[in-house]
């Protein structure tokens, strides 16, 4: 590397792949001659402005539709299947309320659908669109010095042209993981950098490096709660002992918040934290799996094992309560994995998060300073 310039022989695997790019679509037009490569680069760049259109129109469409999508399906009410119901049934039961309830993954699933529908009906268009532009090349023979000359120079063209298209899933990969296993490497390349400074920022400006980023972790923040309501299903059927439980710490409380409030005070009182799982997690891998029954009969367990025992009380009682995941100030300065819950106040119409597993340590249920040591983030359980 001498300076600001890229060198060729920079010994990159990724500025090689870009050249032997180019260099294949080189060969591959001299041997079609200018006819077949006339056809091939018409019809590559045709595909490309059709499927920026496509993305265009679906994301429109989705937009629009997302909302009746939203109503429509909040008025099927639909309701929880028991803990021994088919995987379909689980399976459905997931994606229908997630589509309900988690806009971005509705929007990216009816962006999906609209994509896809409008380029099967385009593909058809396409290869006629580009047989007719191309229909002047084919006056011009197939053989011959000239025509392969053509052929290679239309070669070129079409073989930067995917040098580029690579280049832009290079950059957005090392856009969304700047820490990624191979995104340095990518950058050492010369002729990426190049590529990506004069073609691919101003092209597409902030979307790429910016957007598409806060984007994506959107989304994972949206599937990340799509994956928690695994434990609306699988705990959906609760033994009887909890339910017993449940009616016996409530009895005598008025109100979903006293009932709420005195299920905090029994989890947060009776269950010790496993440290030894979390030591067997830590130094071995090894993450034993609990459901509440487990961890009410042990009376031990983690943060996700408090946070499940404690909605299937709560739910026992006929109150409306979530688990969530995300991450927990560790009093050290940094934040770890971590779980709690989320229960619904009726005469309040809000939903107030909690904390059983730190009750012994002060008060987390629904304390000032909750947003500030719990991020809901999803992750793993722990």
């Amino acid at each position: 590397m001498i300076g600001n310039e890229w060198n060729i022989f920079d010994n990159n695997l990724v500025t090689w792949s870009l050249l032997i790019v180019v260099a294949f679509s080189l060969i591959q037009g001299i041997r079609q001659g200018a006819s077949g490569s006339a056809k091939q680069l018409l019809f590559f760049l045709v595909n490309a402005v059709v499927a920026v259109i496509s993305v265009i129109l679906s994301a429109m469409a989705a937009a629009k539709i997302s909302s009746y999508l939203q109503e429509w399906l909040t008025e099927q009410n639909i309701i929880r299947p028991d803990a021994g119901a088919s995987f379909v049934t689980q399976f459905g039961y997931t994606v229908m309320s997630g589509l309900r309830d988690l806009p971005l993954f509705r929007f990216a699933a009816l962006f999906l659908i609209c994509y896809m529908i409008i380029r099967v009906l385009t593909g058809f268009a396409v290869r006629i669109m580009a047989s007719v532009i191309s229909f002047p090349f084919a006056i011009v023979p197939t053989g011959g010095t000239v025509s392969r000359m053509i052929g290679g120079v239309i070669g070129t063209a079409l073989g930067s042209g995917r040098a580029v298209l690579f280049t832009a899933v290079l950059f957005a990969y090392c856009a969304l993981l700047p820490q990624g296993p191979m995104t340095d490497y990518i950058q050492q390349s010369g002729l990426y950098r190049e590529v990506a400074a004069q073609v691919i920022r101003p092209a597409t400006g902030t979307l790429l490096e910016e957007r598409l980023p806060v984007f994506a972790q959107a989304m994972t923040d949206e599937l990340d709660q799509l994956w928690q309501r695994r434990y609306d299903v699988i705990d959906a059927d609760i033994p009887a002992d909890i339910v017993n439980a449940a009616i016996s710490v409530t009895e005598g409380q008025s109100g979903d918040e006293a009932k709420a409030r005195a299920l905090y005070d029994w989890v947060g009182s009776r269950i010790e934290y496993d440290h030894d799982k979390v030591r067997a997690y830590e130094e071995q891998g090894d993450w034993r799996e609990q459901n509440p029954e487990h961890t009410f009969t042990t009376r031990r367990g983690v943060c996700i094992d408090y946070a499940r025992l404690y909605a299937a009380m709560a739910r026992s009682v006929d109150l409306d309560v979530k688990v969530v995941t995300g991450l927990g100030y560790n009093g050290r300065g940094g934040y770890g994995p971590h779980a709690w819950n989320e229960v619904y106040l009726a005469k309040q119409q809000r939903w107030v998060p909690l904390d059983s597993t730190w009750a012994r340590s002060g008060n987390w249920f629904d304390s000032p300073g909750f947003s500030d040591t719990h991020i809901r983030q999803g992750g793993m359980n722990g």
